[in-house]
């Protein structure tokens, strides 16, 4: 595919996905994960994770992070750039509509039910994404102790989630470069 087509193809995927999500990132990841590479094919699986992996370690949108990894690539920058502005572009409008009548609807009973049923959607799809990620963990003690720590972290003694991120990394990077030592994978 032509990367002037590629690019139209990232943007247009990337529309989709950003204008029927709603919940961030996280929510967007069983989206991605189906449009990117279920139908589309572009990624691998182990690239989907990796793709999670870096976007949740650098600073910005997870959603925003990976449509311009995603993008990059496919089409490098130009691709990036598609995917980013596709990515970005309905949720800019959304705010921008809701900035200008906000006030005047949610007082309404039916928005404020419609809201109620969102974060309900929402919370069903950062689960299933927990869930997927969680089948393509490693299996091993050390993954299993990682994440509960880290969960415990953050969510009971509410540490930084970017400090538990690093500790997390380091202590991935500790434990590969033992198993190299020890002559494993």
């Amino acid at each position: 595919m032509k990367k002037k087509h590629l690019c139209g193809a990232l943007f247009l995927t990337f529309l989709k996905i950003g204008a029927f999500t709603f919940g961030g990132g996280y929510a967007m990841i069983p989206l991605i994960k189906r449009e990117v590479l279920e139908k589309k094919g572009w990624i691998s699986e182990a690239e989907m994770l990796d793709i999670v992996a870096v976007a949740e370690s650098t600073p910005g949108p997870l959603a925003i992070n990976m449509a311009t990894f995603v993008g990059s690539c496919m089409a490098g920058t130009a691709g990036a750039l598609a995917a980013t502005v596709g990515v970005v572009l309905p949720s800019f409008f959304i705010i921008l509509l809701i900035s200008f009548c906000l006030k005047q609807i949610e007082a309404i009973r039916a928005v404020q039910y419609a809201f109620m049923g969102i974060r309900a959607g929402v919370l069903v799809l950062i689960a299933n994404a927990f869930l997927s990620l969680l089948r393509q963990a490693e299996r091993e003690w050390f993954t299993y102790f990682l994440m509960a720590g880290a969960f415990l972290c953050v969510a009971l003694f509410r540490m930084s989630a970017v400090a538990v991120l690093v500790v997390c990394a380091g202590a991935g990077l500790i434990r590969a470069l033992r198993k190299r030592g020890e002559g494993g994978a």
